[in-house]
């Protein structure tokens, strides 16, 4: 003992380490858990988005350059088969406007028919359509099976199903539409059909009392009636770049109702309802705004459509699409324009080269982002004109000349 000196350093403590418990990091892990979900949802949601776009690029990827030619495309199935003459009676059609006497004011007047003898005398003559993707309206115009209706009711359809005020079904085809007045005329096989009758649409006056009777919001409501007035008369409308002159209506109108009726207060229909302002102006809807194809513009548009399928003058280049998002452009590199989904075999495109998957940038000296911009330019052209565009494929730009011609379909 006597040799052991103390020195300061020495600890009278034993060197078991830290006695402080373990911290939980629990909580922590938990969060880290929450991201890693959170960021594998974006990046799901972000391939879903852009497989198609992908699938249509990819294609491209072997082209080092812009090539021009025609190319063999592989067999898709084809929509609803339109026909280029009438194909039902054999006799020669002709849409029969009577002469419409000055419309009723909002008082009784001899020849005006109650809300109830409107509805019993008109029903019969309207009918439902379905397609695979699609309801709407229509209404019968000969005894013997033709229809009239909306043409965006039927557009890409694969099959077309009409369906009865008596419940009857009949597959249904196309006779012919045209995209320009949104008016397509349909047939089936029937020959004890009852026809609406038709009114001049010119003898309308603001302030007339009119009906409405379709599907609004598909066929469980089918048959709906709804009344209102004339708001407006030749109350110019533009959609998808194009003007259109329509009666304006307070008549609810829901997208159900392409396609039906505007019915007059003699019983009449003065005018085939297309679209509701609120639709497509504000995502909350705008009600009491309405509107109808004049019965004037009804009987050219069908006269034309059963005798040769098709309206004369209405100017294409063969192509639809849709317009490149933001994302998109950025995701991949691309210029703003409008994505090529559709080319019309042996159209003005398809014989210019241009394949599914192609960015038309521009048309003329017009920058074009969506198809109401294509078809604004389409309605300055005439047919036979030759329109320069600018085309983007596989990292490159070239310019193409497409020259357009009648749309027969």
């Amino acid at each position: 003992m006597d040799d052991y000196h103390y020195s300061p350093q020495d600890s009278w403590e034993y060197g078991t380490g830290r006695t402080d418990p373990p911290k939980n990091r629990t909580g922590l892990m938990a969060v880290l858990l929450i991201l890693v979900i959170f960021l594998t949802g974006i990046v799901t949601v972000l391939g879903v988005l852009n497989v198609r776009l992908f699938r249509q690029l990819s294609a491209r990827e072997e082209e080092s350059e812009l090539s021009i030619s025609f190319t063999q495309e592989e067999t898709v199935p084809e929509t609803v088969p339109e026909t280029t003459a009438p194909a039902l009676s054999g006799e020669e059609f002709s849409l029969e406007l009577r002469s419409s006497p000055q419309a009723a004011p909002n008082i009784p007047q001899e020849g005006g028919l109650s809300l109830q003898e409107i509805y019993a005398r008109c029903a019969p003559s309207v009918i439902s359509i379905t397609t695979e993707s699609a309801s709407g309206t229509g209404v019968v115009l000969s005894r013997d099976g033709y229809l009239v209706t909306n043409a965006h009711v039927v557009e890409g359809a694969y099959s077309i199903t009409v369906r009865l005020s008596d419940d009857r079904e009949f597959p249904a085809r196309i006779v012919g539409r045209d995209q320009v007045s949104d008016l397509a005329v349909l047939s089936i096989d029937a020959a004890d059909l009852t026809p609406a009758c038709f009114g001049d649409s010119d003898s309308l006056r603001v302030g007339d009392s009119v009906v409405a009777i379709g599907d609004p919001l598909g066929a469980e409501l089918r048959g709906t009636m709804t009344d209102g007035i004339v708001s407006a008369i030749n109350r110019d409308v533009t959609v998808d770049g194009r003007t259109m002159s329509l009666i304006q209506t307070n008549a609810a109108l829901n997208s159900g109702n392409s396609g039906g009726p505007l019915i007059d207060c003699y019983g009449q229909v003065v005018g085939i309802n297309t679209l509701k302002i609120g639709s497509f102006v504000d995502r909350a809807g705008v009600e009491g705004l309405g509107f109808a194809i004049p019965s004037a513009t009804v009987k050219t548009i069908v006269d034309q459509l059963i005798s040769q399928g098709y309206v004369s003058g209405r100017p294409t280049l063969g192509l639809s699409g849709e317009t490149l998002s933001a994302f998109y452009q950025h995701y991949y590199r691309l210029p703003a324009g409008l994505l090529i989904t559709q080319v019309e075999s042996l159209g003005p495109a398809d014989q210019a080269g241009l394949l599914p998957g192609d960015v038309l940038v521009t048309l003329g000296d017009t920058a074009v982002n969506d198809m109401n911009t294509l078809n604004a330019v389409l309605s300055a052209c005439e047919i036979g004109d030759t329109i320069r565009a600018t085309v983007y494929r596989s990292g490159k730009q070239g310019t193409v000349y497409l020259t357009v011609e009648e749309a027969k379909n």
